[in-house]
């Protein structure tokens, strides 16, 4: 690019009926400053921060993707710095009165024939990666289980070629004493379907101390899972592999170690023996993350990421968005957009 070109002012808006825009240049732009569309600074605005694009008046709604994100606290002019103390937030939305599936855009045509190279599990799901997970039941093993899958991944995976990494299933639950207040099963069945995922082939293997208030067989209880292991299409009933690291057969720290590395192996061995197959692009399930918001991601990846969230849905896909509780502020945008009423009742009960 030629320097003048990339010297040049430059800002970006969402929507028509926006009033401020985000400055893009590094280091942002000073004081002074004149837009190709004739819009002059009147104050240093950084890279990623607002700039008026109109007079704005006190009590003003200030609008970004043609949403109103604040009121103005005091009179903006035009090509001012719309900072946060500039700012009036909007309290939170009651939840009563929401506008419900009141945005209807018109439906795209669906997408057939689109495939991808995934690996088949027994329960019907289909993973798009070959993982061996080793779920851990008290936060107590972490360390452990850190070391060993170290030292797997170091001496065993290398024999598997078709096994694309081992992970261990870390997370602070398992000995607190509320473990059965009201609730409490949430934790636990976000951990029974994390160990669930399709990516990791059904294998089960638990590391457990033995002592922990959450034991194995409470973390993945028999038929709560319906993943098979690859057991050579006989469809025999799934158990769990559980090393237990207070079993009296273990006789210091690398006694542990060689237990798990000895229960992994096995696992590993099923594993390899998959290989990716062709299918449809409606057996992907897909989960969407925010990666740390910053003013541009609203502009850059967010709307990249939405894209092909269309695409795979108009190709029978299914993809979720997570951290729900962040969007409390803006319900009355996902309610006003529900595909049903019923939907829209869905989101609503998530915010209570």
């Amino acid at each position: 690019m030629p320097e003048t070109a990339a010297r040049a002012p430059l800002c970006i808006a969402m929507h028509v009926l926006d009033n401020v825009a985000i400055v893009a240049n590094d280091g942002g732009l000073p004081a002074g400053t004149v837009f190709a569309s004739g819009l002059t600074l009147v104050d240093k605005v950084p890279q990623g921060h607002k700039v008026a694009l109109v007079d704005i008046a006190a009590g003003g709604a200030v609008r970004r993707y043609n949403v109103v994100i604040g009121r103005a606290a005091r009179a903006i002019a035009k090509g001012s710095w719309v900072h946060e103390r500039l700012l009036e937030l909007p309290d939170a939305r009651s939840l009563e009165g929401l506008p419900i599936a009141t945005v209807r855009p018109a439906p795209m045509p669906p997408l057939a024939g689109y495939t991808f190279q995934g690996y088949r599990n027994a329960d019907g799901s289909v993973g798009t990666r070959n993982i061996l997970a080793i779920t851990t039941t008290v936060q107590c093993v972490a360390g452990v289980v850190e070391f060993a899958v170290e030292r797997i991944k170091a001496e065993l995976l290398p024999k598997y070629p078709f096994v694309d990494d081992v992970v261990g299933l870390e997370h602070s639950y398992g000995c607190g004493v509320a473990i059965d207040a009201p609730g409490a099963e949430i934790p636990i069945r976000s951990l029974r379907n994390i160990s669930l995922n399709p990516n990791f082939g059904g294998e089960l293997m638990v590391v457990s101390l033995g002592c922990e208030k959450l034991q194995p067989e409470r973390l993945l209880p028999p038929g709560s899972f319906a993943i098979v292991a690859n057991d050579g299409g006989h469809g025999a009933a799934p158990e769990l592999d559980v090393v237990c690291l207070q079993d009296e057969g273990h006789i210091g720290f690398m006694s542990m170690i060689d237990s798990i590395i000895a229960s992994a192996e096995a696992h590993l061995v099923r594993l390899n023996a998959r290989r990716r197959e062709t299918c449809a692009a409606s057996a992907l399930v897909v989960g969407v993350q925010c990666g740390g918001s910053d003013a541009f991601s609203g502009v850059t990846a967010n709307p990249a990421v939405g894209f092909c969230t269309d695409l795979l849905v108009r190709a029978g896909a299914t993809v979720m968005f997570s951290e729900t509780t962040e969007v409390r502020d803006g319900i009355d945008q996902l309610t006003s957009r529900a595909a049903t009423p019923e939907v829209a009742a869905a989101m609503i009960r998530e915010m209570v």
